[in-house]
């Protein structure tokens, strides 16, 4: 954790919080403060700042709280990803957060098996809870957004013209594909598939709806791992 996310309910007073959730057994366990110490800390979908430990026991832990700074600037990015596996969902939605993604469309795809959209991690609070670990461990307070979208062609035909509208609009794919662009500050949507990738239709669709087909070389990676090389390579600073 190299930022303590506050939230507004924290707050007794205005520059005062109090924490006894995970994050005061973090802190306690992990951090292990004295009186009088400062750590960094945040506000979620605020400013960043500093805080000094006022009080601590085996239940809670108080701070007093300095607000410095705006939170880091998001990517200008728009990403649609076909749902992964439950188990790479977690992490591929902390290195998301972490890097500044700020938009995250997550939909179907013929390789998305149905039984992962019933997973108990696609709810609102398993959602936030992982992007949150993403925040902490980057140092930025704004939350990204998730939307969910069941149903590819209506998506793609309906929606992703206008999401992708004015934007550089990429789908990552690893056959008969241009080499990934290099690096922009530009608005991006950049549409990444399953494991196996999107299948000749889905491409097919994507660009018919404006998206050109790129690549980041010969080897074919993880999700999880192309994810954060594309994002690398697709931004001078991520």
């Amino acid at each position: 954790m190299n930022l303590i996310l506050l939230h507004p309910d924290d707050f007794t007073q205005p520059d005062h919080a109090i924490l006894r959730d995970r994050r005061f057994h973090h802190i306690r366990q992990v951090q292990q403060p004295t009186l009088g110490q400062w750590m960094k800390v945040g506000v979620l979908n605020g400013q960043i700042g500093r805080a000094q430990v006022m009080a601590l026991d085996d239940k809670h832990i108080e701070l007093a709280v300095q607000l410095e700074r705006e939170p880091p600037a998001p990517l200008p990015l728009t990403m649609i990803m076909a749902l992964p596996r439950p188990k790479m969902l977690k992490r591929t939605l902390e290195t998301v957060s972490a890097m500044g993604v700020k938009q995250l469309y997550l939909i179907n795809s013929y390789r998305v098996d149905k039984s992962f959209w019933s997973s108990p991690l696609l709810s609102p609070e398993k959602i936030n809870e992982h992007l949150t670990l993403g925040l902490e461990q980057a140092g930025d307070t704004l939350m990204p957004e998730v939307h969910l979208r069941k149903r590819f062609k209506p998506f793609v035909e309906d929606e992703l013209p206008a999401i992708a509208a004015n934007s550089r609009a990429l789908v990552a794919h690893p056959y008969e594909a241009a080499l990934c662009p290099d690096a922009s500050s530009e608005q991006t949507t950049l549409a990444v598939g399953p494991e196996g990738g999107f299948i000749a239709y889905e491409v097919e669709k994507l660009i018919e709806a404006g998206f050109q087909a790129v690549h980041i070389g010969e080897r074919i990676l993880r999700v999880e791992n192309a994810v954060p090389v594309l994002l690398a390579r697709l931004f001078p600073v991520v």
